[in-house]
C-alpha cells in the first residue's frame, strides 16, 4: 500500500474528528484523566474485532464463555494476591507533592529500564545516582513505594468492601468447578470472557494505551500438566512463525515446532496459543513483521506466573504489548480453593486432578490503536487519509452517495440505503462534492461507495468505488448486496 504512515498525534485527530474515540466528560474542567469513549465508528470496529476474537479463538476451539460481574468481593482478591501484590512503584515530590510513576519516570529521563517489581530500594538508588528530579518544579523526590491500583466500593448501607475487577481473569477461575460440572466440560478446555476492567493507574496518557477503564479479552486455559504436549491441532500451526526475542537485543524467527524443540517455548500447548495469536493478529490488519513475543525474566513476571511471554508490536510510539501470555500453573485455583475451602479438583478420564492454568490476556483498547496505525496511510499524491483496514473490520461497509439532491437522485439513493442498511452498515452522505464524500468514507475504511447518478433513473445501474485501488465499475442495483456480501466476507 502506497502513502506514509501515520504518527500518534495524527491518529489521534483522525479518531476525534471521525467518530473512533475522544475522552470522557469533555466537556467538564473536573474530568479525569484515563477515561475515554469510544464513538460510532470505534465502537463499530471495537465489535467487529471482537467478533475476529471470538471466530478465530474463542470458537475455534469449542471455548466456554461466560460474562462475570465487575464488582467482585474482598476475599477473591486477597485469596488472587491482589489485594498484596497488585501495586506500581510511586515517588512523591517533597515540594509540589507530585507522584510519578518511578520505573516510567526513570525510563524516560535516565533512559534506564528496571522492571516494576523491582526492590524499592534499586529506585531509590538510581534516582539518587542520576539525580532525578521532579519534572514539574524541579523539587526532590522521597522515597519509592507501592501504590495498590485497585479501586475499592462499598457495598449496601454497611459499605461493605469490594473492588472492581483489576482483569476479567477472577471471575473465571471462581466460576470454573460450576461451569465445568454444567457443561461437561474435559480437560483441556478453555474459559473466555470480554468486558471492563479497571485500575487506578498513577499517569495514564496516550488515549487507548494505558487507562484507568478498559476493555479485555481473556482466555484461561484448565489443563492436565502431564498432557501438555498432547496438543490436539498442534499440527495446524507448527510451522506458523513466531518472532522471539531470545535476549535484550536478539530476535529469532522460528516455527511453533522449532520453538518448542529449542526450549524457548516450554511445551507443545503454549506454541500452540502463541502460534493462534499470531494468525489472529494477522488477519486483524496488524503487521506481524513488526511484532515479537518477548520472554519476561523473573522480576517481570507477574507474581502468580512461572512462564510469562509479551506478544508486543512496533508502533510509532515504541513497543506495546498487546497480549500477555502466563502459565500460571495451580496459583489460582489452589489459592481461591485455600480461601474458600471449594473444591476445584476435577475428573480428567480416571485421575482427579487440580487443573494448571495457561492465560491469554488480550488488551482490546491497545489492539485497536495498533491496528489502526498500522492500517492507516496518508497518501499526499492522492490527497487522501485511507484506513486501509480488513473489508471484515470496517466500521463502515459502504457509503451511498447521490450525486446531486435533486432530480430525484435524493430518493432513488434513499431507496438503496434502506434496502441495504438492516444487513450492512450503510453510511447516507449528500454533504459536499462527491470527491470530499469519497475522502470522508477512506478516512474510516469504508472499503465500498455508491454513487447514485443520471444515469441510475435510466438504468437501474450505479457506480461502485473500491477504496483501495479507487477503482469503479457499473453494476446493477440489485447486484449490490452480493457485490458487499462478497468483498466484506472472511478470508
Amino acid at each position: 500500500m502506497e502513502g506514509s504512515r501515520m504518527n500518534y498525534e495524527q491518529i489521534m485527530k483522525v479518531a476525534l474528528e471521525r467518530g473512533f474515540y475522544f475522552p470522557s466528560c469533555e466537556v467538564y474542567s473536573d474530568a479525569q484523566a484515563g477515561f475515554w469513549e469510544y464513538g460510532p465508528t470505534g465502537l463499530s470496529l471495537k465489535n467487529r474485532f471482537i467478533e475476529l476474537w471470538r471466530r478465530e479463538m474463542v470458537r475455534r476451539d469449542a471455548m466456554l464463555e461466560i460474562d462475570g460481574s465487575q464488582i467482585m468481593s474482598k476475599s477473591v482478591f486477597e485469596a488472587s494476591g491482589h489485594l498484596a501484590s497488585f501495586a506500581d512503584p510511586v515517588a512523591q515530590c517533597t515540594k509540589c507533592k507530585s507522584i510519578y510513576r518511578i520505573d516510567k519516570m526513570i525510563a524516560e529521563v535516565a533512559n534506564i529500564i528496571i522492571p516494576e517489581n523491582a526492590d524499592l530500594e534499586e529506585f531509590d538508588k538510581i534516582i539518587a545516582e542520576k539525580n532525578i528530579l521532579c519534572t514539574k518544579c524541579g523539587g526532590k523526590l522521597g522515597k519509592a513505594r507501592k501504590f495498590n491500583m485497585m479501586f475499592e466500593v462499598g457495598i449496601g448501607p454497611e459499605a461493605v468492601p469490594s473492588y472492581l475487577r483489576p482483569e476479567t481473569c477472577q471471575s473465571i477461575f471462581v466460576d470454573f468447578p460450576r461451569v465445568f460440572k454444567t457443561m461437561r466440560g474435559k480437560l483441556p478446555v478453555g474459559m473466555a470472557q470480554i468486558g471492563k476492567s479497571f485500575r487506578n493507574e498513577i499517569s495514564p496518557r496516550q488515549s487507548l494505551i494505558r487507562m484507568r477503564e478498559f476493555y479485555q479479552a481473556e482466555i484461561e486455559v484448565f489443563l492436565n500438566p502431564s498432557t501438555v504436549n498432547e496438543i490436539e491441532g498442534f499440527a495446524e500451526i507448527e510451522d506458523t512463525e513466531l518472532n522471539l526475542m531470545v535476549d535484550e537485543k536478539t530476535i529469532q524467527t522460528m516455527t511453533c515446532k522449532k520453538a518448542v524443540e529449542s526450549g524457548i517455548v516450554p511445551n507443545k500447548l503454549v506454541a500452540y496459543y502463541l502460534g493462534l495469536l499470531v494468525e489472529f493478529y494477522q488477519k486483524s490488519g496488524i503487521d506481524v513483521s513488526k511484532s515479537r513475543f518477548r520472554k519476561l525474566g523473573a522480576k517481570e513476571k507477574a507474581f502468580y506466573a512461572s512462564v510469562a511471554f509479551d506478544f508486543e508490536v512496533e508502533t510509532s510510539i515504541g513497543w506495546l504489548e498487546l497480549v500477555a501470555c502466563n502459565y500460571r500453573s495451580d496459583y489460582d485455583l489452589t489459592a481461591h480453593a485455600k480461601m474458600s475451602g471449594a473444591n476445584f479438583e476435577v475428573m480428567d478420564g480416571e485421575a482427579k486432578v487440580l487443573p494448571h492454568v495457561f492465560e491469554i490476556s488480550m488488551g482490546i483498547d491497545r489492539s485497536l490503536y495498533t491496528i489502526i496505525e498500522h492500517c492507516i496511510r496518508d497518501e499526499k499524491e492522492n490527497e487522501r487519509v485511507v484506513l486501509s483496514i480488513k473489508p471484515y473490520l470496517a466500521p463502515v461497509h459502504l457509503g451511498i452517495l447521490p450525486l446531486m439532491k435533486k432530480d430525484g437522485l435524493y430518493e432513488q439513493a434513499h431507496l438503496i440505503f434502506n434496502g441495504l442498511r438492516r444487513k450492512y452498515d450503510v453510511f447516507f452522505d449528500v454533504s459536499g462534492s462527491i470527491g470530499k464524500r469519497y475522502r470522508r468514507l477512506d478516512e474510516i475504511g469504508a472499503p465500498l461507495a455508491v454513487t447514485i447518478d443520471y444515469q441510475t433513473l435510466e438504468d437501474e445501474t450505479v457506480t461502485i468505488r473500491k477504496r483501495d485501488a479507487m477503482s469503479q465499475e457499473r453494476i446493477k442495483i440489485s447486484e449490490i448486496a452480493s457485490y458487499v456480501e462478497k468483498e466484506i466476507a472472511y478470508p
